[in-house]
C-alpha cells in the first residue's frame, strides 16, 4: 500500500487469507482488507487471483470519490453469470458497472472473443463503456487513451494479464495474439501518474512461467505504475 501523504512509501500488507470452498467468505475478506487499508489514507495496489478478484475489491470503495476504471485486458468481462456464478470469470465489469461509486470504465487492449456474446458487448457500451481495442491502441498509441482521463479523475486499475500479448506475458491460460506491448502497458500505468486510487493485477500463473519472464514483467509493471505517484509527490 501507498501511503498518498508525502513520498510514497510501498508497504507489503500480507495476504488476504481464504478458503477454495468458501467464495463468499473470500470476498467478504478481501473487501475489508481493502477497507482498512483505504481508512489509512493509503493506495492498494493488489496481486493475484483470477476475475472474482477485482468485484470485491471495488466494492471496497463505496462512499468514496467517484472512481473510473481502466481494465487493461483481452476480454470484455461483461457476462452476468457464467454458469450461474455472477461474481467470477468473465463477470467483473458488469459488476463493476452496477456499483454506484464506479461512473465511468475504460477498457482496453480488448481482442479476444472468449466468453462475451454480441449481446454483452452492446450492454457494455449501452452502460456507457469506453472499449479501446488492443488494434486502436497501435494505431492512436497509448496517448488516446489517457486522454480520455481526466485530470481529476480517481483512477482504478483492473489489470488482467492477458491484455499483454503473449510474447510479452506468456503466463496466462487463456493467450490471445496481438496485444499491447510492454511500452504501451509501461505508458499506459505511468502515465496515471496522481490520479490512482488503486489497482490490482490478476490472472498470472506462475506454474506457465518457465522463465520467469511474466514475473518480471509483472514487477516492471508495478514499479512504473508506482514512479507515477513518486513523480507527483517530488
Amino acid at each position: 500500500m501507498l501511503p498518498i501523504d508525502g513520498r510514497p512509501r510501498i508497504v507489503d500488507a500480507g495476504d488476504v487469507p481464504g478458503e477454495p470452498a468458501d467464495g463468499a467468505g473470500n470476498s467478504a475478506s478481501t473487501t475489508a482488507a481493502v477497507t482498512a487499508i483505504l481508512e489509512r489514507g493509503a493506495v492498494p495496489v493488489c496481486i493475484g487471483g483470477d476475475d472474482s478478484v477485482p468485484i470485491p475489491i471495488l466494492r471496497a470503495y463505496a462512499g468514496r470519490a467517484p472512481l473510473t476504471v481502466v481494465q487493461v485486458d483481452a476480454h470484455l468481462d461483461f457476462r452476468d453469470e457464467v454458469h450461474g456464478v455472477g461474481e467470477g470469470y468473465s463477470s467483473p465489469m458488469r459488476r463493476a458497472s452496477e456499483m454506484d461509486h464506479v461512473t465511468r470504465i475504460v477498457q482496453v487492449g480488448l481482442r479476444g472473443v472468449g466468453s462475451a456474446r454480441p449481446a454483452d458487448v452492446e450492454d457494455a457500451r449501452a452502460a456507457g463503456n469506453l472499449l479501446v481495442t488492443a488494434g486502436v491502441v497501435r494505431e492512436h498509441g497509448i496517448g488516446r487513451v489517457l486522454d480520455q482521463l481526466p485530470a481529476d479523475a480517481s483512477v482504478f486499475v483492473s489489470f488482467d494479464c492477458d491484455g499483454l500479448d503473449p510474447s510479452v506475458f506468456p503466463a496466462v491460460s487463456a493467450h490471445a495474439p496481438g496485444g499491447l506491448g510492454y511500452p504501451e502497458a509501461f505508458a499506459l500505468l505511468g502515465g496515471i501518474g496522481p490520479r490512482l486510487a488503486g489497482a490490482v493485477i490478476t490472472e498470472y500463473v506462475p506454474a506457465l512461467d518457465e522463465s520467469g519472464i511474466s514475473a518480471l514483467v509483472a514487477v516492471r509493471l508495478l514499479i512504473g505504475l508506482i514512479a507515477g505517484l513518486e513523480k507527483a509527490s517530488a
